[in-house]
């Protein structure tokens, strides 16, 4: 009996014994594993804070060679929604630009000739050529008093083409032997740069009925590396449309619709197309039930040395634009 249980107790202690050893090994194993994944974990630290280090913050520098392009979108005359014309010229003067690009339809050209469509309304009627006229010269003079240093680019749009077209109409209809004359005579009388008085005011004009700086669209200009024109489409998505035909940078109206579309092509890189919406009131008459979509705003561009810039659309609403104290907050 007593021989068993020495035994068993030779056997129970083996058992320890050779638990022991196992538990050691697993230990020693253990260790092992965790020294190699503190290796590990240290290499990868090691790779990635010399190789993989993120980019540091660059601020880039204003120089004295950049300047403030303004861009003032279709306004219309006598049609023009007084508080945001208001708005766009207390900005107009705080910002002090170099450049102001007018887009066209500065004019609103209504009435005998707005040909596309009858008048329909007795309000439509309440306003003559020449009210207009005195309207957009009113607007001119107050432009160039709160930017009088400003260089001034002006795009004729659809609007004042009316003008050149009713000359056009009218030397035909009267039968008069040189109509090129009798109507270039009728466009001294009535055209944009003479009612206006742009050759006074030392403001450059861009006709309907011409072709600037090598381009294959009428009344189209390129400064630096942006094209400005009055506007070849009205579609829903007119800056893809512009972006796309144009092949390059293009601010543009004529939709009234404030609007931008950015794409990446193969030759340019990546290129947009901006419309900072209208001056004039939101709803027109000639539209009857339907309802608009325009909005009212203006554009700015900051401008470098090489023609590079920055477009923003700076929206007005009810009235007020906010552009200007934000950034005086942000100085």
């Amino acid at each position: 009996m007593a021989n068993s249980r020495g035994n068993k107790a030779a056997d129970i202690l083996e058992q320890t014994e050779k638990h022991s050893r196992e538990v050691s090994a697993l230990k020693k194993k253990l260790k092992a594993t965790e020294e190699k994944l503190e290796r590990t974990e240290q290499s990868l630290k090691s790779e990635r804070s010399t190789k993989y280090k993120g980019p540091k913050g660059k601020r880039t520098k204003s120089k004295k060679t950049d300047y403030i392009r303004f861009v003032i979108p279709d306004v219309h005359g006598c049609k023009m929604h007084r508080p945001s014309v208001s708005a766009m010229l207390g900005d107009l003067e705080s910002l002090n630009p170099k450049e102001i690009v007018i887009l066209g339809d500065f004019l609103d050209c209504g009435g005998f000739l707005a040909q596309h469509h009858t008048l329909g309304y007795v309000e439509q009627s309440t306003y003559s050529f020449d009210q207009d006229v005195a309207a957009a010269n009113d607007l001119l003079d107050s432009i160039q008093k709160v930017a009088p240093d400003a260089e001034i680019h002006f795009l004729e749009g659809n609007h004042e083409a009316r003008i050149e077209k009713y000359c056009v109409t009218a030397a035909l209809r009267n039968g008069a032997p040189n109509i090129e004359e009798e109507a270039e005579h009728l466009r001294m009388l009535y055209g944009t740069e003479y009612v206006l008085h742009l050759k006074k005011r030392n403001i450059k004009l861009y006709r309907q009925g011409k072709y600037y700086h090598n381009l294959g669209l009428p009344s189209t200009i390129k400064l630096g590396k942006c094209h400005f024109t009055h506007g070849c489409s009205t579609a829903m998505n007119a800056a893809k449309v512009h972006a796309e035909r144009f092949g390059g940078n293009v601010v543009f109206g004529h939709t009234h619709r404030a609007d931008s579309y950015h794409i990446r092509t193969i030759s340019a890189g990546v290129i947009g197309a901006w419309n900072p919406g209208t001056l004039s009131v939101l709803q027109e008459l000639y539209m009857h039930q339907n309802i608009s979509n325009w909005s009212h705003g203006y554009g700015l561009q900051l401008v470098k040395s090489d023609g590079d810039f920055l477009h923003i659309n700076v929206p007005i609403r009810d009235g007020k634009s906010h552009f200007v104290g934000i950034t005086e907050n942000l100085r």
